[in-house]
């Protein structure tokens, strides 16, 4: 009787074991559906027609992409974007490792560096953002102590240029605690061995970094520069506290992602244009993952 009992129990396990996996994984396969492949492809579909906010919209074909080709907006947008990634991406990824470095020890204290650093990460981009707003407004805190050395006020928030570079500066400085803790997680990897040795052949700390330390956390890099490119190019808080919903003087700072959401917003959103420009977002932050991985493959082979 009891192998009889054994025998169907694991008849009955076996039974519910193809199912059991998929029940656990319902939750948030749903919420995933819900939230991310359907907004995906309502997005791919909605790029294809001529849909507005209260309107359902027709098929128009590559339209809207036509139309893309010869908007101005959409060429300052795409500049904005690129040139973000180009300012960006580069202080990300050297900075925080050089950041990890320096609280990579354990000493008296460190904690309190660490915390201190990756502080700015945990705060809301909205607090963040208004907090440089008001430091480099012409008033501001920072134009206050130029004038008290005599420089004079610098247009930080009404010249082009100046607000992609603050904001570009607002990027560098909310991120760098959050990158300096991945490099911290692969630092902790690297063998003490491979500094010693390095050290006992008469290498200095600038050719340790080079020759142990970059070879030794090159992949956590080609990591860090891939989020930080796909970050910086859907940038929006940041150029949208700094330059405003217009995008600074006659939109010149508009990004992809301000123009997506100026286009497709409102009573009159025009919603296939701004999933067109959303498709075009997806693709060009396609590229750049794959572009970074392609240069760090061909880098080790």
């Amino acid at each position: 009787m009891a192998s009889t009992a054994v025998s169907s129990g694991a008849r009955r396990i076996r039974r519910q074991l193809p199912t059991s996996p998929w029940l656990f994984a319902a939750p948030g396969l749903l919420i995933a559906g819900a939230f991310i492949l359907y907004p995906f492809v309502s997005t791919l579909v909605n790029a294809f027609t001529d849909r507005r906010t209260l309107v359902p919209g027709e098929f128009v074909g590559l339209a809207n992409f036509r139309e893309l080709l010869h908007d101005d907006m959409f060429w300052i947008g795409l500049r904005n974007s690129s040139l973000y990634v180009l300012g960006v991406v580069p202080a990300l990824v050297l900075l925080p490792l050089l950041l990890a470095l320096l609280v990579h020890k354990s000493i008296p204290g460190i904690t309190f560096f660490r915390s201190a650093f990756y502080t700015p990460v945990v705060a809301s981009i909205v607090v963040v953002g208004l907090i440089w707003v008001w430091m480099l407004d012409e008033r501001g805190l920072v134009n206050s102590l130029l004038e008290t050395v005599g420089v004079g006020r610098i247009g930080f928030l009404s010249d082009q240029w100046l607000i992609l570079l603050s904001a570009m500066a607002v990027t560098v400085w909310k991120g760098l605690g959050y990158y300096m803790i991945i490099y911290l997680a692969a630092l902790a990897n690297v063998p003490r061995e491979l500094h010693e040795a390095a050290a006992v052949d008469g290498a200095g700390p600038v050719r340790r970094f080079l020759s142990v330390t970059v070879p030794a956390v090159r992949s956590t890099m080609v990591l860090v520069a891939a989020l930080a490119s796909v970050a910086a190019f859907k940038v929006f808080s940041e150029v949208y506290l700094m330059a405003g919903p217009s995008g600074g003087p006659a939109g010149e700072d508009t990004t992809l992602v301000m123009l997506v959401q100026r286009t497709g917003t409102g009573l009159t959103g025009r919603v296939g244009y701004a999933s067109a420009l959303s498709v075009v977002v997806f693709v060009v932050t396609l590229v750049l993952m794959l572009l970074v991985l392609r240069a760090d493959r061909k880098e080790e082979s």
